[in-house]
Parts: structure tokens; sequence; C-alpha cells
């Protein structure tokens, strides 16, 4: 026996060595550096389309995370902004979906919005049977246990998360990268990973990568996708190259008032934050890698990026500096959330839930009041305008020269829809009981995928907000917007 043993050990041994020693030459992805930073080119909102002097409406879409519920049920609402067709009060017709300007997403979330930037109309074609009723969890699982996947693996520069990114390639992206984004005339689309060091926000847009010195347009989306779904420990990080500081990068003028020193002018002080947590992003000597994580340990809703846009504008307003809210008249903002909320019976038994449960536990209950709290936040800005708004409309100030009045006096004129897209919006207290056990992974079996998805146009539908919307723009609806739930039927 003990010869057999050595015959084996003998002959398993070149086979081990190989696996080592290809494991040592597997190499991650390199983000390539750029030499200068030109503030007019690359992928951001200011060069897109949709930022034109002429558009007085900004309809933003927030996708949270939830993985597979959360990309159906996001989703779910592109299908129904793309079966839903209105009549302007001059009688033109065009689809909701056409009015989109901005989707925002992460983790789960960020995978509808990568794609829907990345294909268009043709995204409805095939992306249930690629992506939403695929077994992508069991594929991950399956090639991590592949003995043919160790050697990359066993890899200090290439973990379980490139591994995912490469499936997301093959099943999805088909290799496409942020500058066939660039090129194409579709919303702009912030997908967002959490650099784990800091705990800030990443967003995938070339003014961040401006401050890493770093050319987003060569990155592969399949990455993007993987960082902002990276859940610790069960993926690992995806790790970018940072050359911050050797590309020029100076800090836009605008933007100076805003990150000097002393207490930020008010309303921009959360945006403040993120613009010093961005800032230590341009420091590629102290920091040459940055380490990213899931994009719902920083923002579960991809609201943080709407919030701070909207907090600048106003605050560049207030200030008599050019700003967007010089000409727009309406924002809308559809916020996707696709939360649970399954019921646990620890506290019917005397003995305290396992260690693994915690965790999950204590990761996931911040992250979801901050959710609650990013929706409010929305709604408690919507709420200070339409005050100021009506201030302005009195004659009570009309007359008064204080500085302060003035100032208040100069809030912006748009309005803001808040539309909330959550489970806990359905009056079908079945449905909502069924959707909110739905699991947080990367595999759903197709009813609730169909499920999900007639939901999120149900939900949309019978929304309030949304009915204000088409009545303030003397809109109607002139299509079927059910067809999304009548298909799932």
């Amino acid at each position: 026996m003990l010869n057999v043993m050595r015959r084996l050990l003998s002959a398993a041994w070149p086979i081990v060595a190989s696996l080592l020693l290809l494991g040592g030459c597997a190499s991650r992805p390199v983000n390539p550096p750029i030499l200068h930073a030109d503030p007019g080119a690359g992928y951001r909102y200011l060069t897109r389309p949709q930022y034109s002097a002429e558009n007085e409406n900004l309809v933003v879409l927030a996708f949270s995370g939830g993985g597979t519920r959360a990309a159906t049920f996001s989703y779910g609402v592109l299908e129904f902004l793309r079966n839903t067709e209105v009549v302007g009060p001059k009688g033109n017709k065009s689809r909701l979906l056409d009015h989109v300007g901005v989707i925002t997403g992460v983790s789960g979330g960020s995978f509808t919005a990568l794609a829907y930037g990345l294909y268009g109309d043709r995204l409805f074609d095939d992306y249930e049977q690629r992506f939403l009723k695929r077994n992508v969890q069991g594929a991950i699982t399956s090639r991590t246990l592949n003995p043919a996947y160790w050697p990359s693996l066993w890899s200090s520069g290439w973990g379980r998360s490139e591994l995912a990114a490469d499936l997301y390639d093959e099943i999805l992206f088909e290799g496409a990268t942020f500058g066939d984004l660039n090129r194409g005339n579709g919303p702009f689309i912030v997908a967002a990973a959490t650099d784990i060091t800091t705990g800030a926000r990443l967003p995938f847009t070339q003014a961040t990568f401006d401050l890493l010195c770093s050319d987003l347009s060569a990155v592969r989306l399949s990455r993007a996708a993987a960082a902002s779904s990276a859940v610790p420990v069960v993926l690992t990080p995806i790790t970018l190259n940072n050359y911050g500081g050797t590309c020029g990068y100076a800090v836009p003028d605008w933007i100076k008032p805003f990150i000097g020193s002393g207490d930020p002018p008010r309303p921009a002080a959360r945006v403040t934050r993120h613009l010093r947590e961005e800032a230590e992003l341009a420091d590629g000597v102290d920091r040459p890698y940055i380490h990213t994580v899931d994009g719902g340990i920083s923002d579960n809703l991809g609201m943080r990026s709407v919030l701070d846009a909207l907090e600048l504008m106003e605050a560049l307003h207030l200030a008599n500096m050019p700003s967007p809210l010089d000409r727009l008249k309406r924002i809308v903002v559809f916020v996707v959330n696709s939360l649970s909320v399954p019921k646990t019976a620890w506290d019917k038994s005397e003995a305290p839930p396992g260690t693994l449960e915690i965790l999950v536990k204590a990761t996931g209950v911040p992250i979801d009041h901050y959710s609650y709290e990013a929706t409010e936040l929305l709604k408690d800005m919507q709420a200070r305008w339409q005050s100021m708004a009506r201030v302005r409309a009195s004659n009570a100030f009309s007359a008064n020269k204080d500085a302060d009045v003035a100032t208040m006096l100069r809030t912006p004129d748009a309005t803001i829809y808040a539309i909330d897209v959550s489970f806990d919006q359905l009056t079908d207290k079945e449905e909502l009981a069924y959707l909110n056990e739905l699991p947080t992974s990367f595999s759903l079996p197709p009813e609730a995928v169909d499920r999900l998805r007639a939901a999120a146009g149900k939900i949309v539908l019978s929304s309030p907000e949304f009915q204000r919307l088409l009545k303030d723009v003397g809109a109607r609806i002139v299509s079927d917007p059910t067809v999304t739930e009548e298909r799932a039927k």
C-alpha cells in the first residue's frame, strides 16, 4: 500500500507543479493609464446627448441591489416604460422609455442598467434567457470547483470575481467596454462599486477615472458589473490600478468652493464629503491599487449618485453659478427598490441564530435602513422646493432685499417627482409575501422572474406620483401598459 501511495504521489506531483506554475502566471485585467485628463472627453454625463440645453426634463432610473431579484425587478420597469406610450399636450406620441436620461445601478441592478445601455431595445429580445432565467450562481460555483480554473484562482491577482466577470462576458456583455457605451446614444449609465479601504462609493464614470489617471473606455462592462456585485467573502474584490497624479488632473473651478476649508456652502454638505472622498483616489503614490467590492455596501439603492448630483445642482444654482437647474423644469426619479424582508423564526427559539446568519443580518440591516432614508431624503428635497416655490409665488417677500431671503427665493423652479417602485407598494398581500421571500442570489425560478416583472409594471402604473406626473405634463397613456403582466400570466 505504501508503494502504491508513493507511485500516486509521484505521478500527481508534475500535475500539481504545473498548476502552481500556471497559477503564478495568471494575471487580472489592468485598466490602462491616460497621459492627460480631458474634462470634455470620455464617458461622462456632460458629454452625453441627454445633457442638452433644450432638454427641460431629467428622467432618472435608480436600480437597487439584490441579485437576480433586483436585475429582474428593474427589467420589469424598463419593460413597462417601453410598453407605455403617451400622448403629449401637442398630440405627439412617445414611449416613456425614450425620455430616460440617466440610469444608476448597484449590484444586481447594475447588470440591467449596463446591459440596457449597451443593447438598447435589443435587450428585450433575449435578456430573460441569457441572464435572468439562467442559474448564474450555479455557473460561478461550478467554475470555482473545476480544476481547470484553479491555477488562475490560486493566483494572487485573479480571484473569484474575475472568474465571474469572464462568465458575464460570455453570457451577456460579449467583451463590450465603456468605450462602446460612449459611442452609443443611450441613457448615461452609472454602475457603482465600493472602495473597500474608505467605504466610499466608486462610480464607473470617466470623471472618477480622471482621478485615477486611467482610461475608462478600455474597461469591460463585465468587470464593472463584477465589482458592483462583489459581495464580500462570497466573492473577491476587483482591483483597479491607480495612476493618480500622473495626468495633470486639476479640480474644476466650479468644484473648488465646495471642497475648500471650513464649512461647505449649503445645501452641498453631503456632496462635499463625497468629493473629498473622491479626491483621495488621486493619490497614486500611497494608493497604487484600489480594491472594490459590492456597491450595495455604500449605496444599495443607487440613489447617492442621484442625491449628490441634485444637491450639487442646487448649490450651484443658489450660488449664481451655471447649473442644469437653470433650465430643468421636471426631475423624475424612479426609485426601483427590490428590497425584500424575509421572515425569520429566530425569536421563537431559545437558541440564538448562528454566526453566518448574524453576519448576513448585521450586514444587511444598515443597508436596508439607508435604502429607506435615501428615498425620504429625495422626498424631503421635493417638499422643500415645493414650499419655496409657494413662497416665491406670494407677494410676502417681493420687497424684501435681505440677502438670506434672496438666496432662499432662488430655490430651483424644477419640480421633483419621486416615484417609489418597491414591493411595499403592492396591495396584493399574497403577492407581497411571495416577493418578500425571494432570496438575494443569482438564481431564481422562472416563475419568480415572471412575477417580479409583472409586479414592477403594476406598481408604477398605480403610483400616485406617476399619475401626478402624467397629469402635470398633460399626457395620457394610449398603449396598454399591462402587456408585461399579461405575458407573465
